[in-house]
Protein backbone atom coordinates (compact mmCIF):
# COMPACT_ATOMS: atom_id res chain seq x y z
CA UNK A 1 0.00 0.00 0.00
CA UNK A 2 1.66 3.28 -1.14
CA UNK A 3 1.10 5.88 1.30
CA UNK A 4 0.34 9.71 0.98
CA UNK A 5 0.17 12.56 4.04
CA UNK A 6 -2.16 15.56 3.19
CA UNK A 7 -1.44 18.58 5.43
CA UNK A 8 -3.86 21.48 6.53
CA UNK A 9 -5.24 22.94 9.25
CA UNK A 10 -8.51 23.37 7.61
CA UNK A 11 -10.62 19.81 8.44
CA UNK A 12 -13.20 20.44 5.32
CA UNK A 13 -10.41 20.80 3.01
CA UNK A 14 -8.35 17.85 3.73
CA UNK A 15 -11.70 15.52 3.54
CA UNK A 16 -11.90 17.00 -0.07
CA UNK A 17 -8.41 16.82 -0.92
CA UNK A 18 -8.91 12.59 0.51
CA UNK A 19 -12.06 12.39 -1.29
CA UNK A 20 -10.53 13.27 -4.72
CA UNK A 21 -6.98 10.90 -4.28
CA UNK A 22 -9.22 8.00 -2.50
CA UNK A 23 -7.87 4.90 -4.62
CA UNK A 24 -7.85 1.27 -3.28
CA UNK A 25 -3.85 1.20 -3.86
CA UNK A 26 -3.26 4.33 -1.60
CA UNK A 27 -3.47 4.83 2.28
CA UNK A 28 -3.61 8.19 3.18
CA UNK A 29 -2.35 10.23 6.52
CA UNK A 30 -4.03 13.41 7.55
CA UNK A 31 -2.15 16.15 9.62
CA UNK A 32 -4.05 19.53 10.56
CA UNK A 33 -0.75 21.02 12.07
CA UNK A 34 2.98 20.80 11.33
CA UNK A 35 4.18 18.73 14.34
CA UNK A 36 1.03 15.95 13.67
CA UNK A 37 2.92 15.75 9.98
CA UNK A 38 6.10 15.48 11.00
CA UNK A 39 5.05 12.54 13.60
CA UNK A 40 3.27 10.70 10.73
CA UNK A 41 6.59 11.46 8.39
CA UNK A 42 9.32 9.86 10.92
CA UNK A 43 7.14 6.69 11.32
CA UNK A 44 5.99 5.76 7.49
CA UNK A 45 7.35 6.36 4.67
CA UNK A 46 5.72 8.53 1.95
CA UNK A 47 5.33 8.50 -2.01
CA UNK A 48 4.59 12.07 -1.65
CA UNK A 49 3.16 14.91 0.71
CA UNK A 50 0.66 18.10 -0.14
CA UNK A 51 1.00 20.51 2.51
CA UNK A 52 -1.05 24.04 2.87
CA UNK A 53 1.42 27.05 2.77
CA UNK A 54 -0.59 29.33 5.75
CA UNK A 55 -1.36 27.09 8.57
CA UNK A 56 -1.10 28.96 12.30
CA UNK A 57 2.07 28.34 14.37
CA UNK A 58 4.01 26.06 11.30
CA UNK A 59 3.81 27.17 8.25
CA UNK A 60 4.04 24.93 5.19
CA UNK A 61 7.12 26.38 4.22
CA UNK A 62 8.90 25.97 7.96
CA UNK A 63 7.71 22.48 8.08
CA UNK A 64 9.23 21.66 4.46
CA UNK A 65 12.28 22.97 5.57
CA UNK A 66 12.02 20.30 8.33
CA UNK A 67 11.44 17.36 6.18
CA UNK A 68 14.59 18.49 4.16
CA UNK A 69 16.22 18.63 6.97
CA UNK A 70 16.89 14.98 8.09
CA UNK A 71 18.58 12.06 5.90
CA UNK A 72 15.16 9.87 6.13
CA UNK A 73 12.96 12.29 5.15
CA UNK A 74 14.49 14.69 2.53
CA UNK A 75 13.55 12.17 -0.04
CA UNK A 76 9.90 12.63 0.09
CA UNK A 77 8.68 14.92 -2.50
CA UNK A 78 6.28 17.93 -1.47
CA UNK A 79 3.79 19.67 -3.15
CA UNK A 80 2.34 22.98 -1.54
CA UNK A 81 -0.93 24.29 -2.43
CA UNK A 82 -1.71 28.00 -2.00
CA UNK A 83 -4.23 30.22 -2.44
CA UNK A 84 -2.39 32.27 -4.09
CA UNK A 85 1.60 32.55 -5.46
CA UNK A 86 1.86 35.91 -4.36
CA UNK A 87 5.02 36.95 -5.80
CA UNK A 88 7.78 35.51 -7.23
CA UNK A 89 10.05 35.35 -3.94
CA UNK A 90 6.74 33.49 -2.66
CA UNK A 91 7.59 31.16 -5.05
CA UNK A 92 11.22 30.85 -4.85
CA UNK A 93 10.98 30.13 -0.95
CA UNK A 94 8.51 27.56 -1.80
CA UNK A 95 10.93 26.07 -4.03
CA UNK A 96 13.75 26.73 -1.74
CA UNK A 97 12.21 25.28 0.81
CA UNK A 98 12.05 21.77 -0.93
CA UNK A 99 8.92 21.80 -3.01
CA UNK A 100 8.62 20.11 -6.24
CA UNK A 101 5.44 22.02 -7.39
CA UNK A 102 2.27 24.27 -6.36
CA UNK A 103 -0.95 23.91 -6.57
CA UNK A 104 -3.13 26.94 -6.70
CA UNK A 105 -6.63 27.11 -4.84
CA UNK A 106 -9.34 26.62 -6.26
CA UNK A 107 -7.72 23.15 -7.54
CA UNK A 108 -8.07 22.11 -10.58
CA UNK A 109 -8.91 18.35 -9.83
CA UNK A 110 -7.24 16.53 -13.39
CA UNK A 111 -4.28 18.43 -12.66
CA UNK A 112 -3.99 16.96 -9.18
CA UNK A 113 -4.38 13.32 -9.94
CA UNK A 114 -2.20 13.93 -12.61
CA UNK A 115 -0.05 15.28 -10.52
CA UNK A 116 -0.08 12.91 -8.05
CA UNK A 117 -0.05 9.68 -10.66
CA UNK A 118 3.10 11.18 -11.58
CA UNK A 119 5.12 10.85 -8.28
CA UNK A 120 2.79 7.77 -6.97
CA UNK A 121 4.31 6.18 -10.39
CA UNK A 122 7.69 7.29 -9.70
CA UNK A 123 7.75 5.94 -5.77
CA UNK A 124 6.43 2.47 -7.29
CA UNK A 125 9.70 2.77 -9.54
CA UNK A 126 11.90 3.53 -7.06
CA UNK A 127 10.98 0.54 -5.26
CA UNK A 128 11.03 -1.58 -7.88
CA UNK A 129 14.62 -0.34 -8.19
CA UNK A 130 15.87 -0.90 -4.84
CA UNK A 131 14.72 -4.55 -4.48
CA UNK A 132 16.15 -4.91 -7.83
CA UNK A 133 18.91 -3.36 -6.05
CA UNK A 134 18.74 -5.51 -3.17
CA UNK A 135 18.40 -8.68 -5.13
CA UNK A 136 21.53 -7.93 -7.11
CA UNK A 137 23.65 -7.03 -3.69
CA UNK A 138 22.29 -10.30 -2.34
CA UNK A 139 23.70 -12.40 -5.36
CA UNK A 140 26.86 -10.62 -5.60
CA UNK A 141 27.08 -12.09 -1.74
CA UNK A 142 25.89 -15.24 -2.37
CA UNK A 143 28.25 -15.75 -5.13
CA UNK A 144 31.22 -14.30 -3.08
CA UNK A 145 30.45 -17.28 -0.53
CA UNK A 146 30.21 -19.84 -2.79
CA UNK A 147 33.54 -18.74 -4.16
CA UNK A 148 34.58 -19.08 -0.92
CA UNK A 149 33.28 -22.36 0.07
CA UNK A 150 34.52 -23.85 -2.87
CA UNK A 151 38.09 -22.59 -2.74
CA UNK A 152 38.21 -23.51 0.98
CA UNK A 153 36.49 -26.78 -0.08
CA UNK A 154 38.84 -27.36 -2.59
CA UNK A 155 41.75 -26.62 -0.55
CA UNK A 156 40.78 -29.23 2.23
CA UNK A 157 39.23 -31.33 -0.17
CA UNK A 158 43.03 -31.57 -1.87
CA UNK A 159 45.10 -31.74 1.23
CA UNK A 160 42.97 -34.54 2.83
CA UNK A 161 42.69 -36.93 -0.91
CA UNK A 162 46.49 -35.77 -0.90
CA UNK A 163 47.29 -37.64 2.49
CA UNK A 164 45.88 -40.99 1.83
CA UNK A 165 47.59 -41.41 -1.41
CA UNK A 166 50.84 -40.29 -0.37
CA UNK A 167 51.14 -42.75 1.91
CA UNK A 168 49.43 -45.40 -0.22
CA UNK A 169 52.75 -43.96 -2.85
CA UNK A 170 55.05 -44.25 -0.26
CA UNK A 171 53.96 -47.94 0.60
CA UNK A 172 54.15 -48.69 -2.91
CA UNK A 173 57.92 -47.12 -3.39
CA UNK A 174 58.87 -48.99 -0.43
CA UNK A 175 57.83 -52.54 -1.89
CA UNK A 176 59.75 -51.71 -4.98
CA UNK A 177 63.09 -51.29 -3.47
CA UNK A 178 62.53 -54.52 -1.48
CA UNK A 179 61.34 -56.29 -4.65
CA UNK A 180 64.50 -54.98 -6.26
CA UNK A 181 66.74 -56.30 -3.30
CA UNK A 182 65.32 -59.63 -3.65
CA UNK A 183 63.79 -58.85 0.32
CA UNK A 184 61.42 -61.92 0.42
CA UNK A 185 60.94 -61.76 4.18
CA UNK A 186 58.99 -58.96 3.17
CA UNK A 187 56.31 -60.20 1.44
CA UNK A 188 55.96 -63.13 3.63
CA UNK A 189 52.03 -64.13 4.00
CA UNK A 190 51.94 -62.65 7.37
CA UNK A 191 53.50 -59.09 5.89
CA UNK A 192 51.63 -59.70 3.21
CA UNK A 193 47.97 -59.70 4.85
CA UNK A 194 49.18 -56.74 6.78
CA UNK A 195 50.33 -54.54 3.58
CA UNK A 196 46.84 -55.18 2.27
CA UNK A 197 44.73 -54.42 5.40
CA UNK A 198 46.88 -50.76 5.45
CA UNK A 199 46.01 -50.34 2.23
CA UNK A 200 42.42 -51.23 2.72
CA UNK A 201 42.29 -48.89 5.40
CA UNK A 202 43.84 -45.96 3.06
CA UNK A 203 41.17 -46.75 0.18
CA UNK A 204 38.35 -46.38 2.69
CA UNK A 205 39.54 -43.07 3.53
CA UNK A 206 39.79 -42.30 0.16
CA UNK A 207 36.22 -43.72 -0.30
CA UNK A 208 34.69 -42.24 2.16
CA UNK A 209 36.12 -38.32 1.54
CA UNK A 210 34.62 -39.09 -2.38
CA UNK A 211 31.25 -39.90 -0.95
CA UNK A 212 31.30 -36.64 1.66
CA UNK A 213 32.42 -34.72 -1.47
CA UNK A 214 29.49 -36.57 -3.81
CA UNK A 215 26.86 -35.81 -0.76
CA UNK A 216 28.08 -32.20 -0.48
CA UNK A 217 27.49 -31.70 -4.34
CA UNK A 218 24.00 -33.39 -4.11
CA UNK A 219 23.02 -31.46 -1.46
CA UNK A 220 24.15 -27.75 -2.57
CA UNK A 221 21.66 -28.72 -6.05
CA UNK A 222 18.76 -30.46 -3.77
CA UNK A 223 19.51 -34.08 -5.35
CA UNK A 224 20.43 -35.64 -1.80
CA UNK A 225 18.01 -38.76 -3.00
CA UNK A 226 15.72 -40.49 -0.28
CA UNK A 227 14.35 -43.74 -0.94
CA UNK A 228 11.92 -44.90 2.09
CA UNK A 229 11.35 -48.24 2.73
CA UNK A 230 9.91 -49.54 6.19
CA UNK A 231 12.29 -50.92 8.85
CA UNK A 232 12.77 -51.55 12.36
CA UNK A 233 15.46 -48.78 13.81
CA UNK A 234 16.53 -51.10 16.80
CA UNK A 235 17.66 -54.19 14.21
CA UNK A 236 19.48 -51.54 11.94
CA UNK A 237 20.96 -49.66 15.05
CA UNK A 238 21.87 -53.55 16.73
CA UNK A 239 23.47 -54.58 13.47
CA UNK A 240 25.60 -51.16 13.20
CA UNK A 241 26.58 -52.11 16.52
CA UNK A 242 27.70 -55.52 15.46
CA UNK A 243 29.44 -54.61 12.58
CA UNK A 244 31.53 -52.09 14.22
CA UNK A 245 32.92 -54.44 16.98
CA UNK A 246 36.67 -54.44 16.02
CA UNK A 247 36.38 -50.43 15.58
CA UNK A 248 35.17 -50.22 18.71
CA UNK A 249 38.21 -53.00 20.23
CA UNK A 250 40.79 -50.84 18.24
CA UNK A 251 39.45 -47.45 19.71
CA UNK A 252 39.44 -49.13 23.34
CA UNK A 253 36.22 -48.07 23.80
CA UNK A 254 33.43 -50.13 25.43
CA UNK A 255 29.85 -49.95 24.32
CA UNK A 256 26.65 -50.52 26.09
CA UNK A 257 22.88 -50.25 23.90
CA UNK A 258 19.58 -49.62 25.69
CA UNK A 259 16.58 -50.86 22.74
CA UNK A 260 12.97 -50.68 23.01
CA UNK A 261 10.73 -53.68 21.82
CA UNK A 262 10.99 -52.23 18.26
CA UNK A 263 10.86 -48.58 16.76
CA UNK A 264 9.53 -49.21 12.80
CA UNK A 265 8.98 -46.42 10.27
CA UNK A 266 9.64 -45.36 6.97
CA UNK A 267 12.98 -44.47 6.36
CA UNK A 268 15.85 -44.44 3.44
CA UNK A 269 17.82 -47.43 5.67
CA UNK A 270 21.09 -46.02 3.65
CA UNK A 271 21.02 -42.60 5.05
CA UNK A 272 19.67 -43.67 8.19
CA UNK A 273 23.03 -45.70 8.65
CA UNK A 274 24.96 -43.15 7.01
CA UNK A 275 23.72 -40.84 10.32
CA UNK A 276 24.10 -43.81 12.82
CA UNK A 277 28.11 -44.35 11.57
CA UNK A 278 29.27 -40.91 11.38
CA UNK A 279 27.95 -40.35 14.85
CA UNK A 280 29.73 -43.58 16.22
CA UNK A 281 32.82 -42.86 14.75
CA UNK A 282 32.23 -39.43 16.33
CA UNK A 283 31.94 -41.34 19.46
CA UNK A 284 35.15 -43.57 19.12
CA UNK A 285 37.28 -40.69 17.41
CA UNK A 286 36.52 -38.08 20.16
CA UNK A 287 36.37 -40.82 23.36
CA UNK A 288 39.14 -43.33 22.33
CA UNK A 289 39.36 -44.96 25.54
CA UNK A 290 35.98 -43.79 26.86
CA UNK A 291 32.38 -45.74 27.14
CA UNK A 292 29.65 -45.30 24.23
CA UNK A 293 26.05 -45.63 25.24
CA UNK A 294 23.75 -46.45 22.20
CA UNK A 295 20.14 -46.10 23.06
CA UNK A 296 17.07 -46.62 20.59
CA UNK A 297 12.88 -45.51 21.85
CA UNK A 298 9.97 -44.30 20.86
CA UNK A 299 9.19 -41.31 22.29
CA UNK A 300 5.34 -39.19 21.10
CA UNK A 301 5.41 -40.53 18.35
CA UNK A 302 9.00 -39.80 17.67
CA UNK A 303 11.79 -42.45 16.85
CA UNK A 304 14.62 -41.17 18.90
CA UNK A 305 18.51 -42.53 18.74
CA UNK A 306 20.94 -41.33 21.53
CA UNK A 307 24.53 -41.49 21.38
CA UNK A 308 26.87 -40.59 24.08
CA UNK A 309 30.08 -40.37 24.56
CA UNK A 310 32.56 -39.87 27.55
CA UNK A 311 35.08 -37.57 25.16
CA UNK A 312 36.76 -34.14 25.07
CA UNK A 313 33.21 -32.22 24.91
CA UNK A 314 32.28 -29.42 23.00
CA UNK A 315 32.81 -25.79 24.52
CA UNK A 316 28.53 -24.42 24.30
CA UNK A 317 29.96 -21.57 22.03
CA UNK A 318 30.70 -24.40 19.09
CA UNK A 319 27.49 -26.35 19.48
CA UNK A 320 25.58 -24.34 16.73
CA UNK A 321 29.08 -24.73 14.74
CA UNK A 322 30.17 -28.22 14.55
CA UNK A 323 26.89 -28.75 12.16
CA UNK A 324 27.99 -26.17 9.66
CA UNK A 325 30.12 -27.38 6.44
CA UNK A 326 34.42 -27.42 6.56
CA UNK A 327 34.06 -27.82 11.03
CA UNK A 328 35.46 -29.68 13.23
CA UNK A 329 34.62 -30.03 17.01
CA UNK A 330 38.71 -30.55 17.84
CA UNK A 331 40.22 -28.40 15.20
CA UNK A 332 42.09 -28.96 12.48
CA UNK A 333 44.44 -31.46 13.40
CA UNK A 334 41.62 -34.06 13.00
CA UNK A 335 41.49 -35.83 9.88
CA UNK A 336 38.28 -35.36 7.54
CA UNK A 337 36.71 -32.52 5.86
CA UNK A 338 34.76 -31.54 8.41
CA UNK A 339 31.24 -32.19 6.82
CA UNK A 340 30.12 -35.59 8.62
CA UNK A 341 27.90 -33.78 10.59
CA UNK A 342 26.59 -31.07 8.56
CA UNK A 343 25.40 -34.36 6.27
CA UNK A 344 23.73 -35.66 8.83
CA UNK A 345 21.85 -32.50 9.60
CA UNK A 346 20.80 -32.23 6.06
CA UNK A 347 19.69 -35.68 6.29
CA UNK A 348 17.86 -35.78 9.02
CA UNK A 349 16.32 -32.61 7.84
CA UNK A 350 15.53 -33.94 4.68
CA UNK A 351 13.38 -37.18 6.66
CA UNK A 352 11.76 -34.41 8.62
CA UNK A 353 13.76 -35.18 11.55
CA UNK A 354 16.38 -33.22 13.54
CA UNK A 355 19.89 -33.54 15.45
CA UNK A 356 20.54 -31.95 18.59
CA UNK A 357 23.69 -31.70 21.16
CA UNK A 358 24.14 -31.54 24.40
CA UNK A 359 27.62 -31.53 25.61
CA UNK A 360 30.71 -30.16 28.54
CA UNK A 361 34.03 -29.93 27.85
CA UNK A 362 35.98 -32.47 29.51
CA UNK A 363 32.36 -34.47 30.33
CA UNK A 364 31.05 -35.98 26.98
CA UNK A 365 28.72 -35.37 24.57
CA UNK A 366 25.16 -36.79 23.87
CA UNK A 367 23.72 -36.22 20.24
CA UNK A 368 19.54 -36.49 20.15
CA UNK A 369 18.43 -37.70 16.52
CA UNK A 370 14.32 -37.42 16.17
CA UNK A 371 13.22 -39.02 13.13
CA UNK A 372 9.05 -38.90 12.59
CA UNK A 373 7.05 -40.58 11.86
CA UNK A 374 6.80 -43.79 14.16
CA UNK A 375 4.42 -46.92 12.55
CA UNK A 376 1.97 -47.57 14.90
CA UNK A 377 1.01 -51.30 16.75
CA UNK A 378 -2.02 -51.40 14.08
CA UNK A 379 0.36 -51.13 11.21
CA UNK A 380 3.15 -52.60 12.17
CA UNK A 381 0.92 -55.75 12.76
CA UNK A 382 -0.45 -55.39 9.22
CA UNK A 383 3.25 -55.16 7.41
Amino acid sequence: MIKILLVDDLKDNLLALEWLLKRDDLEIFKARCGTDALEFISRHEFALALIDVQMPGMSGFELAELIRGTNKTKSVPIIFVSATAKSESFSFRGYESGAVDFLLKPLDTHALKNKVNIFIELFRQRQELELTLTKLRNTEIELEQAVQIRDEFMSIASHELKTPLTVLKLQSQLRKRRIAKGDSKSFTAEAMTRMFVADEKQLDRITHLIDDMLDISRINSGKLSIRVEQFDLCELVRDLLERNKELFSAAACSVSSEFCGGVRGNWDRFRIEQVVTNLLTNAMRYGAGKPIFVQVESSRGMARIVVQDHGQGIAPENHERIFQRFERAAGKEVNGLGLGLYIVKEILTAHGGSIRLESEVGVGSSFYVELPPVESPALNAAS
